[in-house]
């Protein structure tokens, strides 16, 4: 068969070493009423497994994209003590202007985790496809610190680490979630 690449996410040490990597776990395989046809299976293998990496702030659970539509993998994350969460991402723009920053608030306020989400943005050469661009850094309690909109660049925010404590304390889910056995429903 054609060997795949995988779509991954590196962590660099300060010295530019590698500390990890994170191979996208979810392929974001698709036919849209518009006759758009994403088809990341065929280019990529995907992950099996999720990723944490002690930084000197705290851990750091990575992912990437279309990722960000499956919750569970954030909160599998923050259970095992991720403080962080990167999100890197290549969102169209119509489904950025719909879902990008609902998306990454709700996981920071369901994990009580900053988000950070570098995003490209512009026209693509070649096919014209349209990134939504919009990098992101979100409070844990999914506030928006920073967005870059559409431009080219980079964004900083202030973070206090302490915030996180707070945002779990104020909304313990993270510890009052349990596993759910959903039995199917009786046949007449």
């Amino acid at each position: 068969g054609e060997t795949q690449v995988a779509n991954r996410s590196f962590l660099f040490d300060p010295r530019g070493r590698i500390v990890t990597t994170y191979d996208k776990i979810h392929m974001f395989d698709v036919d849209l009423p518009n006759g758009e046809r994403y088809r990341e299976s065929r280019a990529f293998a995907a992950g099996c497994r999720a990723v944490l990496a002690d930084l000197p702030w705290g851990r750091l659970g990575l992912s990437v994209c279309y990722d960000i539509r499956f919750p569970h993998l954030y909160r599998s994350l923050a259970k095992a003590g991720a403080d962080f969460l990167t999100v890197p991402a290549a969102f169209t723009k119509v489904t950025g202007e719909a879902h990008w920053h609902i998306l990454l608030r709700a996981r920071a306020i369901e994990t009580g985790c900053f988000v950070f989400a570098p995003a490209q943005t512009g026209t693509h050469v070649g096919d014209g496809r349209k990134t939504y661009g919009h990098s992101l850094i979100v409070g844990p309690w999914g506030e928006i610190l920073a967005d870059a909109g559409t431009d080219v660049g980079f964004i900083t925010a202030d973070i206090d680490t302490a915030l996180i404590a707070q945002a779990r304390g104020q909304v313990p889910a993270l510890t009052h979630d349990v596993d759910y056995a959903v039995p199917m429903a009786a046949q007449e």
